[in-house]
This record gives C-alpha cells, structure tokens and sequence, in this order.
C-alpha cells in the first residue's frame, strides 16, 4: 500500500487574498521565486531523465489555429479550449489544450524527418477552462515524452517505465501506477447492444469512475443481464494478477476482449521484471479521459492527492487524423501537482542563493563591474550593488547587503587604501551579523588580488561539479 502522504504543502503559486484574485484571472497563478527555483529543478530532473533514455525536447507553438489542430481535439476539449481571433488572418487561434496532440500534428507534416522511432519529450503548459470549483487550474504546467513508430509491449513498458523512473528520480517513492487497456471496456460495451449514444454517455462515465451515473446509463438501454453485471464489475476489478484472471471469465472467449487482456498481461509482465511491480495497480476500468487513447493506458496516484498526478497510453489512431498513419504512445506529468506531493529540503539545508554579491561606492561603478563579469565567467553567480553613504562604513554596509541577499561571500571593490587590482573578501556570512563595527569586520575580511580571487572561484567551481 501506499505510505502516509507528506505533510500538506501550499501550490506553486500562493494562495491569493481576494484581492488579488481581483487583479489575476482566475485559474492563473504567480509563482514566486523559491516556488520558481524548485519548480524548474523539477522540470530539469524530469527531462534530464528522459533525456538518458534517448528522448528528444521539442518545443510547441501557444497557439494553434483551431481549423488545423481540431482533427485531434475531441469536441469536449474543444468547448473548454481559449478562442480569439487572428488579426492577420482573421481565422480562429486556440491557446495550447493540449501538448499531445499538437506533437501529432507536428510529425503527420514531416517536421520531425521521416526517422523512425521518433523519442521526444517536452515542458510546456497547456490552457483548458475548467469551474472554479474544479479543482484544478486553467494553466497546467506539464513535461511529457512521446514514443512514436513503435507497436510492441516493448513500447508501452518503456514509456511507463520511464515516467516510473522520472517519479524516483525527483524523490517520490510511494505511488500507484493504475494500468489499463482501453479496449477491454470498449469492447464490453460494444458487445452489450448500447445504443451509439448510450456507448459514448458509459464511455465517459467510465473514465470519470462515476458508478451511479453509468449505473443510470446502463438502466436506460435495453440490454441482457448478463451484458450490464460485466460492464457494472469492470471499473471495480483492481488488483495484481487475479485481475487478468477474473477479466479472462468475462470476456468468454471473445477475441476482441481477450486480445487486449493479452498485451495488457505482457506489459504488466516486462514491467514487472524491471522491477516496477510494487508500483503497479491493474484496473480493467482504467479509460483515461481523451478519446484518442485506444491501448495501453495509465494513470498514476500518490495518497493525499484527490486526482492524479499524470498519465498517458497508446494513441494510434490520432497521428492518422492530420494524415500519416503512425503508433504511438506516451505519457505527461502535473507539474504542479509533483510540487505539491514531493519534499523539498529544508531551507536550512539550501546552498547560498548567490555566490557572490559584489559591492563598491558609486565612484567606482566600473571596476564594479568589471570584477562582476571575472567572476561570472568562472560559472558562479553574481550580485553587483553600489553602496551609499561613507567610506568609513562601505564594508559594514556591504556585508549587511551580502547577508539580505544570501551570499555565500561579499567582495568589496573601491574601499580606501586598496589598490586598484586589489579587493577585500568576506566569507562564511552567517558569521558576521549585522551590526558589527567596521574595525571588526575590516579584521574579519581579507585582502585579496582580483586574479587569485577569480582562480579561488574557478577552483570552487570545479569541486561543486566533482561533487555533483
């Protein structure tokens, strides 16, 4: 089972007064620097990780034109996607709904070369209306990979375990993996007589997990017994094993129900053999929530999260919509809910927000930043400021700007009596506390060439790096 969930954290963005959320739309959010940095440090391990095994970023449009994009939006998405008009053109832009299909459309147009397999990956966001009582944003940050060319459960294992890795990799160790085969449900369904409406109505209460209202459904068609107690039990079978067993009864020798049970037994079986067991849940319920999905599909979950955390599947019918016909699967990650769900080290334990802070009166603005741009090139970051007030409290005033801004070390450039090659270093901030008489400090700080100094970073450089 699941551990316990981590404590609870704010969103990416904080939460706003009602103020604010007079002046930002609704669903949008500002996130503030700390969120910022731990944000991209999410993306960047995300894509780091699929980057080893071999997948390739592309960055997508914002916006689309709705005429050319439509062939792979199913007509719910497209009411909640954001509409305006081109003014050049006078056509209807539509901001990014969704990153998947955009990469189809993408590849069907032979932007991506006709090499295949094609691996790509992605961060992105992606703009859907949703209530506001939804529970979720109107922009959703998210990072993905796509596997297209490929048809085989050596395909559907490697894009889920892929994003299994990607979930280790940024800390998340207690989740749930919810593995399905579109076709299995489809299949019930299309065997049990369901009117074309009432098939589509059981479809998408099936992938919300709405009982009552697929309950409803199946009451209002006339259907056998027989037909509506399998459909009725399908999105309730999860579990391990047993599962497949229980799925193969119900589909009864039917070969459109016993195929997709079949792939779905080998993929559990390879993922299973790399070790990914523990992580894994079969549900012969599982549908996910776009029509273009037609195999393997999966949603992953973590306790303390009321929806899920990502997912994907098999997809091969929709590069075929904008015209070349090609498998594919893949998977995307909420970002923001990764933020909320992962622990993040304690503020104590996070290294110096910048390296240096170099400091100088304003009569010495220049060297000021020439010094700035020596220590930039050895790789390390640098604050410059010029300093108010006298000469006799320039460094006192330095290091209280160095500690303000979290520096691991504050260089004073232009103090009196020092040569021009020449600056005062002082290290290890946390030790001098605002406050200190100059005399103090001027014994605490020491004097130092401009070209050691820059050798003394390139060599903390160098040691950060061989530690990492």
């Amino acid at each position: 089972m699941v551990s316990a969930p981590p404590k609870p954290r704010p969103s990416s963005g904080q939460a706003p007064s009602s103020r604010e959320r007079s002046l930002v739309p609704v669903g949008m959010a500002t996130i503030l620097p700390h969120a910022a940095k731990q944000v991209r440090r999410l993306e960047e391990q995300l894509l780091a990780q699929v980057n080893r095994w071999g997948y390739d970023e592309i960055i997508l449009p914002t916006f689309e034109y709705l005429d050319v994009l439509a062939p792979g939006l199913e007509p719910e998405l497209i009411e909640h996607c954001y509409q305006f008009v081109d003014r050049t053109t006078g056509r209807t832009l539509l901001l990014r709904p969704d990153a998947t299909a955009q990469i189809a459309r993408t590849v069907a147009m032979g932007l991506t070369g006709a090499t295949l397999p094609l691996r790509l990956s992605y961060r992105t966001s992606v703009f859907r209306y949703e209530q506001e009582h939804a529970g979720r944003g109107r922009e959703i940050f998210q990072v993905g990979a796509e596997l297209i060319g490929l048809d085989d459960v050596t395909s559907d294992s490697e894009v889920i375990g892929v994003m299994i890795e990607c979930l280790h990799t940024i800390g998340l160790q207690s989740f749930k993996v919810s593995l399905g085969h579109v076709g299995f449900i489809k299949g019930l369904l299309m065997r049990s007589g369901l009117s074309a409406q009432g098939q589509k109505l059981a479809e998408q209460a099936a992938a919300r997990k709405d009982l009552p209202r697929l309950e409803e459904i199946l009451a209002n068609e006339r259907i056998s017994k027989t037909a509506a107690r399998a459909i009725r039990e399908a999105p309730e079978l999860y579990g391990q094993e047993e599962v497949l067993a229980r799925g193969r009864v119900l589909a009864a020798g039917d070969p459109a129900l016993a195929a997709p049970l079949e792939r779905l037994a080998q993929v559990y079986q390879l993922l299973c053999a790399a070790g990914h067991r523990d992580s894994l849940l079969l549900d012969l319920g599982e549908f996910r929530g776009f029509d273009y999905y037609d195999g393997v599909v999966f949603d992953v979950f973590a306790e303390g999260m009321g929806a899920e955390l990502g997912g994907g599947g098999r997809y091969d019918h929709l590069i075929g919509r904008f015209g070349r016909p090609l498998p594919s699967t893949g998977f995307g990650l909420d970002v923001d809910r990764l933020f909320r769900t992962v622990e993040f080290p304690d503020e104590g334990s996070v290294s110096a927000r910048v390296d240096y802070l170099v400091a100088a009166p304003r009569r010495a603005t220049r060297r000021l930043m020439e010094v700035g741009g020596q220590l930039r090139r050895t790789r390390s970051r640098v604050v410059q400021q010029t300093m108010k007030g006298s000469d006799a409290a320039l460094v006192s005033a330095a290091v209280t700007a160095g500690l303000a801004q979290q520096a691991a070390a504050v260089v004073v450039v232009g103090a009196p009596g020092m040569d021009h090659d020449d600056v005062l270093v002082v290290e290890s901030l946390a030790a001098h506390m605002p406050g200190r008489r100059t005399g103090t400090l001027s014994r605490l700080s020491k004097k130092m060439g401009l070209a050691d100094l820059v050798a003394a970073a390139r060599r903390s450089r160098r040691q950060v790096k061989e530690r990492s």
